[in-house]
């Protein structure tokens, strides 16, 4: 009997195999599509996902203008923010965030981030994270593929 075949083996960064995908977000639910991305930048739909390190894929987000929400919550949720200055609360709602020419990426790229782990490790997975609010995007040179988000769970 073999047992070097029962050793388990922890994937670090160096050695992930990290692939580009192409999401499309034209009329995804905020929430849900947020989820699937985190667990694809996570890493938690590869068997080798390990729980300390960086084994995620690069994900792009097309379209991300074009995302919607369920219910009153175009108008009646409120996006809090702080300039850090005294009396510097700010408050939005993603109806107000839309007007802005990143609207849409402001919108995903919070709903993805209180998705992932708090600390260093979740700060890193951001990085691997591109929200375009039009259809084109700046890595064609990494040749992703485009899946449909709505196959994972």
């Amino acid at each position: 009997m073999n047992t070097l075949s029962y050793k388990t083996v922890s994937i670090n960064k160096e050695n992930a195999k990290k692939e580009w995908v192409v999401i499309d977000a034209s009329d995804q639910v905020v929430g849900r599509l947020a989820s699937k991305v985190a667990k694809l930048l996570r890493g938690k739909y590869k068997p080798t996902f390990t729980p300390n390190a960086d084994c995620g894929d690069n994900v792009i987000i097309i379209n991300a203008a074009k995302i919607v929400f369920t219910g009153k919550k175009e108008t009646e949720k409120v996006y809090t923010r702080y300039t850090g200055y005294p009396g510097g609360q700010r408050f939005n709602t993603p109806a107000q965030l839309r007007k802005r020419n990143d609207g849409g990426e402001r919108i995903l790229r919070h709903a993805v981030k209180g998705m992932l782990p708090k600390g260093p490790l979740g700060r890193s997975l951001m990085n691997n994270l591109y929200i375009y609010e039009g259809t084109e995007h700046k890595q064609e040179a990494q040749q992703p593929k485009a899946i449909d988000i709505n196959q994972y769970k």
